[in-house]
């Protein structure tokens, strides 16, 4: 067959399938050319999932006429220049609009600040129209109806309206938290509606849509490093969730799906959850461009990095930091469950929960019957001041009472941050009271902890103890792994691992860790070989040492079911408060559960 030009039509219908993947994309670029235009209001309106309508409004700067001619065509853009490296804004290829117009029935009506009026352009299905003079607001709005109708296989890729308004919202809200000064609505008859208005600080952006509870349950991260600088939130440890959906990250404002940067985030909290869970996050990379390749995919929602190894050691590094500084710190929805646990249920019981409050997210109280008066009622609470109540001033003291078998504590210790041991119940838990809240700590969660981090220490302190295998275990890797290795033999001997090269294409290793034991040595090569290939680290040695470490804490921690004398349990409440990282044991569930004191009269009824 001869080589033949393609039409425009097929050219945009095939830059279409790599722009337009589904109606969230379409969204995703007209929201972009909406900010880059600057944008305060803007408003989405969508029917059947996006498919049947899609309808942006913006306030921007809006298009004259000779712009709103070029805006459809393909590689027109007025947000770069002639440096592909310096990209300062959002969009820059110039290929959104046209593809849409390809795929889909597009109308585009815009109008300047100083114009008197506006202009409107249609493209259908390739065809454009001509520029013709209309009424509109200052701004742009964009319309796409009927997506997909010209490439009807597309059709059949789609999920249901359902499926892809959900995916709709998730990007809008994605985006919204990098823009706090911009409104956003959200709105359409497959949806109810979004509302997000503007607000003066990021945080309040990120309580509006992930939650006060999240802000309340994260760390604040601020660091720079090399002219690299991360802001925003992590969650703490004991705040997590079962897939990484809830993780957001930024670069240079663009909401991004790095693997890489992902890995980071894995990394930073590998000692302090378990596999299954995961963190929440909310972060903000900003560098250079000139350091950042966002031309990866047409999508971009993928990013390179000049120097990978930089940004993963800013990510781990800055959220271990926070991490590490910010003391004792239990998860605020623990509580929130402990309460709902002890809640009495069944219809028989009227109680109130209507308004948001407390710590649960919700303000209930007994709700007494009508004409109730407290002052007369039979069933009126007894206050111990009452005669009454004289004639058990000097009963015995009931069993339950923690105080029978305890001292009372210092003033002092109440104001530490976990409190003074009052109690241990089951063996295993300790009761602890501070000036306003109740502490129930897990012994041998805290002690694993405990144990664990010293553990840590004595091995960062020191060299790794190595032994000597009796001949040496020669690896066969391709060269370029074997120069990694061997560019990164100095710091693999301080974990206990020599090795040297042994020819062009293999390494040979002469000592192990000794604490791994019989360790299979080729898979553990070839494993921190692709280590280094991806991440420019030896955390596959760090993470196996580690975890030989958690497992001597687990067993060499003190066990459930040892009863505890209580200046033993004050020595451990004490540790704990001056250990970093120790909310949660080594498998990640929480060492303790804080419940304050206004929590506990909510379930009395006395708030």
């Amino acid at each position: 067959m001869r080589i033949r030009h393609l039409s425009e039509t097929v050219i945009n219908q095939i830059a279409a399938g790599e722009v337009i993947e589904r109606p969230a994309s379409v969204v995703k670029e007209l929201v972009e050319n909406a900010l880059d235009a600057g944008a305060t209001r803007i408003e989405i309106a969508t029917a059947g999932g996006g498919l049947t309508l899609l309808r942006v409004t913006d306030n921007g700067s809006g298009m004259d006429a000779e712009d709103l001619a070029l805006a459809v065509e393909r590689h027109c853009t007025s947000k770069l220049g002639e440096d592909i490296h310096d990209i300062r804004s959002l969009g820059f290829r110039g290929e959104a609009l046209p593809s849409i117009g390809s795929v889909g029935k597009l109308t585009i009506r815009s109008r300047t600040a100083d114009a008197d009026s506006g202009h409107e352009i249609t493209v259908e299905g390739g065809r454009v129209s001509s520029v013709r003079p209309v009424a509109a607001n200052r701004g742009t709005m964009v319309e796409v109806r009927d997506l997909f109708y010209a490439t009807p296989a597309r059709l059949k890729f789609m999920k249901g309206e359902r499926a892809e308004a959900g995916a709709i919202t998730e990007l809008v809200r994605r985006i919204a938290i990098a823009f706090p000064q911009v409104r956003f609505t959200l709105s359409g008859t497959d949806r109810s509606t979004l509302d997000l208005p503007a607000c003066d600080t990021i945080e309040e952006r990120i309580a509006q849509i992930l939650g006060r509870e999240f802000v309340d349950n994260a760390l604040r991260i601020d660091a720079n490093r090399e002219g690299a600088a991360l802001t925003g939130l992590a969650s703490i440890p004991s705040y997590t969730r079962a897939n990484a959906l809830l993780q957001y990250l930024y670069v240079n404002g663009r909401p991004v799906r790095d693997r890489a940067l992902a890995g980071a985030i894995r990394g930073a909290y590998a000692d302090v959850l378990p596999r299954d869970r995961h963190a929440v996050t909310a972060l903000f990379l900003d560098v250079e461009p000139m350091f950042v390749d966002v031309n990866v995919h047409p999508a971009k929602a993928d990013v390179r990095f000049r120097d990978p190894g930089l940004i993963r050691g800013l990510f781990v590094g800055s959220i271990r930091q926070a991490l590490s500084g910010a003391g004792i710190r239990p998860s605020t929805s623990a509580a929130s469950a402990m309460v709902d646990a002890f809640r009495p249920g069944g219809s028989g019981n009227s109680y109130a929960n209507t308004s948001p409050g407390g710590s649960n997210g919700y303000n209930w109280r007994p709700q007494p019957s009508p004409g109730f008066n407290p002052q007369t009622s039979f069933h009126r609470p007894m206050e111990f001041a009452e005669a009454a109540q004289a004639a058990f001033a000097e009963a015995m003291r009931p069993s339950a009472d923690a105080r029978a078998a305890t001292v009372e504590p210092a003033p002092e210790l109440k104001a530490m941050p976990l409190g003074a041991a009052r109690a241990q119940i089951h063996e295993n838990y300790i009761i602890a009271q501070t000036e306003d809240s109740l502490i129930i700590v897990d012994q041998h969660a805290a002690h694993e902890r405990l144990v664990y981090e010293a553990l840590k220490g004595a091995l960062a302190s020191r060299p790794m103890p190595a032994q000597m295998l009796l001949l040496p275990e020669i690896v066969d890797l391709p060269e370029e792994d074997a120069d990694r290795l061997a560019s990164h033999a100095d710091m693999l001997r301080k974990f206990g691992l020599g090795l040297e090269r042994f020819g062009p294409g293999a390494v040979a290793v002469r000592e192990t860790p000794a604490m791994l034991g019989e360790v299979d040595v080729q898979q553990l090569i070839r494993d921190l070989a692709d280590e280094i290939a991806e991440h420019d680290t030896v955390e596959t040695l760090t993470e196996r040492l580690n975890a030989i470490a958690a497992t001597m804490a687990c067993h060499g921690s003190v066990r459930s079911g040892r009863r505890l004398r209580p200046e033993e349990m004050n020595a451990l409440l004490r540790q704990m408060e001056a250990t970093p990282g120790s909310a949660t044991c080594n498998h990640g569930r929480p060492t303790y559960v804080e419940l304050k004191l206004a929590d506990i009269e909510r379930l009395f009824g006395r708030r």
